[in-house]
């Protein structure tokens, strides 16, 4: 724990601390320990992949809102569903979201193993069927949900939308037909909260290990992707 604690007040890759001045810092290992084994926050269980700050700035709940995504050389405005879904139906509401992107989609794999400054890869495979994918899937459930070094994301370019289950255990979709989305969101009890915060809005840390990096090599083989 010793190693986690020096990791925790020195390294944080996404949503730094106000002021430069960490939640963690000067914490016993006893009170870090504790901190990173609570998973429920009311009806809300967070997967392994991320915790939120100490001082809890962002307590994490089910729900979703509607952003903007500006493309920077084009200038063009891409409408945004962004969702925060407890452990429980997290993976149900994104196998829900593929289906309106069609039968043959592309997959990109984001990982960040190996990485300490907050950058990571992506990994590319084009044109698989839906079906085989979403079995694929399936057999990877506990890597897409608990590893906070990895995230996916499907899309038909042809429609073109993008569905993103990012390193958060967050959901995305980026289109501009969205009601076939939201319906899928409304289904799996993840209901619309435009003044929602999300835990990548404050500081929170990532956990991973040795075994998610493997079966994330594995998950690339079954996908037909090299490393």
């Amino acid at each position: 724990m010793g190693f986690l604690k020096n990791l925790l007040k020195s390294n944080y890759r996404d949503g730094d601390a106000p002021h430069g001045v960490s939640s963690f810092r000067n914490l016993s290992e006893t009170q870090l320990e504790a901190h990173m084994s609570v998973a429920r926050y009311g009806d809300f269980t967070l997967s392994d992949a991320v915790r939120p700050s100490y001082n809890l700035e962002v307590i994490p709940r089910t729900g979703y809102r509607h952003e903007w995504y500006i493309d920077q050389d084009s200038g063009a405005r891409i409408p945004v569903l962004m969702a925060s879904v407890t452990r429980e139906r997290l993976f149900d509401s994104f196998l829900a979201l593929l289906d309106p992107l069609g039968d043959t989609v592309d997959v990109v794999l984001e990982t960040s193993h190996d990485k300490s400054n907050g950058q990571h890869t992506d990994l590319y495979r084009e044109q698989i069927d839906m079906p085989v994918l979403q079995s694929i899937l399936y057999d990877f459930e506990d890597l897409l949900i608990d590893d906070g070094c990895c995230g996916i994301a499907i899309l038909n370019p042809r429609t073109p939308m993008e569905v993103q289950l990012d390193e958060h255990k967050l959901l995305f979709v980026y289109g501009h037909d969205n009601l076939d989305y939201e319906q899928a969101f409304l289904s799996n009890g993840v209901r619309c909260s435009e003044n929602m915060r999300f835990i990548t809005e404050a500081e929170h840390v990532h956990s991973s290990s040795d075994e998610y990096q493997q079966r994330f090599e594995k998950l690339c083989y079954q996908l037909g992707i090299d490393i």
